[in-house]
């Protein structure tokens, strides 16, 4: 089964994340937290939180130990801009943008998803 968490709307880009995202991705769980938990990066702060909520929804939902949990996937996808002039010099300005992210983390506890029942064609339009 899997168990997925998400933080919208990071203070940092996403592109200073992904590094980190691709750090972990396919590792288990308490590899990953440790490996996230000497690392002196905000970036890595983030995902770190984002991999212990995962790690906590798990538990909720009844898995015995995190051990057995392996982050399946690990994506950082570029939020909104938030858009800001900068004075500069003789009366002009430049924009500066403030970007966020969105962060989401999917663990896979390495058991088969139940298959959802399969869809039927649709009838052919009468005419």
């Amino acid at each position: 089964m899997k168990y997925r968490a998400s933080h919208r709307f990071a203070d940092m880009s996403a592109r200073k994340i992904r590094p980190f995202a691709t750090l972990v991705r396919g590792r288990p769980v308490d590899e990953a937290q440790e490996m996230l938990q000497f690392l002196p990066n905000k970036a890595a702060r983030l995902l770190e939180q984002v991999l212990k909520s995962a790690a906590g929804n798990a538990l909720d939902r009844g898995v015995k130990d995190t051990e057995d949990l392996i982050v399946s996937e690990a994506c950082i996808d570029g939020g909104p801009f938030m858009k800001r002039m900068r004075p500069k010099a003789r009366g002009s300005a430049n924009m500066v943008k403030r970007r966020y992210s969105h962060i989401r983390v999917v663990l896979w506890d390495g058991e088969d998803e139940p298959e959802a029942p399969a869809e039927q064609p649709a009838a052919p339009p009468a005419q």
